[in-house]
């Protein structure tokens, strides 16, 4: 069971509590969880690996229990409580080295977690309404915090007595007006200490603390709709967006323009990520379909329905055709992928119904026998 588990290549949290583990290679996805009762205070909220060599998978729920999925055991090993549901749901996990944990929720408690306990070493205030947390990938010990009317703040949780970097607000608008901010997501911009964010407002930003000034040293408008979440693709010097309308779309971050746009999607995008690799990025949200794109030519390679609303994704770092299957509890649960555009196939088998006349009212049936009787009579 544990030999075919960590062959799955992509994985996803979903609202009804489920772990569940994809195989492009097979198409196949496949169900894990550790109980008999689902509710909704075990959906998924975050996803992180625990390990370097992704042996290990970190589920954040909402009841704030961070379970330790084992890829090689195929099962459930451990659960931890960090965090209280008042506090509001998980808006980020993390490992530093050390195998010591990092959350962050929405109430903006941010805790670093001794490893094995449920001891926080650490806690800070990263201001309300906490919307993402981000760990740089390079400097495991900083994070990135953002949310609604709460600016971007970069951390180092060796010394978390104040912020390394925040955010000035956004200059006033040409009627001179505040600009609200809404910060939903971020990601550390690599081979620099660059941070590129999103908004609620379909804006994208990138901030620079090594720059003199806090406000945006890039800023960039895309659609109409709140951007709800961004990755960065491998080959660099761009950001893959997407909108509550199913909208993604990758921008240049050098010259702040829209490279290309992928279809497909309906609903918001809630999760999103590049493949750490590879030229592809996966998508997934309310309508229930991972999705995984081309970053090249922009095409749907993979569209598997998975039953459940979707919150999270999270790619294995390995070639993605190059795994199997995977057995979970409840054994596996083969689902076939659709080609886009195999809705067509769903309507035709559907049996046409003929449209019935329009019923008359008592006032035409009454006009209509005065007419026939006029006619008798002309007759």
């Amino acid at each position: 069971m544990g030999d075919t588990s960590r062959l799955c290549s992509v994985w996803l949290g979903s609202e009804t509590g489920i772990l569940k583990g994809v195989s492009l290679s097979r198409k196949q996805a496949f169900n894990f969880c550790n109980t008999s009762h689902l509710s909704r205070d075990q959906e998924v909220r975050a996803l992180c690996w625990g390990d370097p060599a992704e042996s290990e998978l970190l589920v954040g729920s909402v009841d704030g229990t961070v379970k330790t999925f084992s890829t090689e055991k195929g099962a459930f090993t451990e659960t931890r409580r960090c965090g209280d549901p008042a506090e509001g749901c998980f808006t980020g996990l993390a490992v530093l080295s050390g195998s010591a944990l990092v959350t962050c929720v929405e109430c903006g408690t941010l805790r670093v977690w001794r490893e094995d306990s449920s001891e926080a070493v650490t806690e800070l205030n990263a201001g309300k309404n906490v919307c993402r947390m981000r760990q740089s990938p390079l400097h495991r010990h900083k994070v990135a915090t953002g949310g609604k009317e709460n600016g971007l703040k970069i951390w180092d949780l060796e010394r978390p007595e104040k912020p390394l970097f925040t955010a000035k607000n956004l200059r006033d608008d040409w009627l001179d007006l505040r600009r609200p901010h809404w910060v939903r997501d971020m990601a550390f911009i690599p081979d620099s200490d660059k941070v590129v964010t999103c908004t609620g407002y379909h804006q994208v930003h990138v901030f620079d603390p090594l720059s003199p000034q806090r406000r945006p040293v890039l800023e960039v408008e895309y659609g109409e709709y709140p951007l709800t979440a961004l990755s960065l693709p491998a080959a660099g010097n761009a950001v893959v967006v997407g909108n509550t309308h199913g909208q993604i779309a990758m921008l240049d971050l050098r010259k702040g323009l829209v490279r290309g746009c992928v279809k497909g999607l309906v609903g918001g995008v809630r999760g999103l990520q590049c493949h750490p690799c590879q030229p592809v990025v996966a998508s997934c949200g309310l309508d229930r379909f991972l999705r995984i794109h081309s970053l090249e030519d922009r095409k749907l390679q993979h569209k598997v329905y998975l039953k459940s609303r979707l919150n999270c994704v999270l790619f294995a770092s390995r070639d993605l055709e190059g795994g199997g299957g995977a057995t979970g509890q409840g054994g596996p649960q083969e689902v076939k992928e659709e080609e886009e555009g195999g809705d067509d196939e769903l309507w035709d088998t559907m049996e046409q119904v003929e449209e019935r006349p329009k019923r008359k009212t008592e006032e035409e049936e009454e006009l209509q026998k005065k007419k026939k009787k006029r006619k008798k009579r002309q007759d």
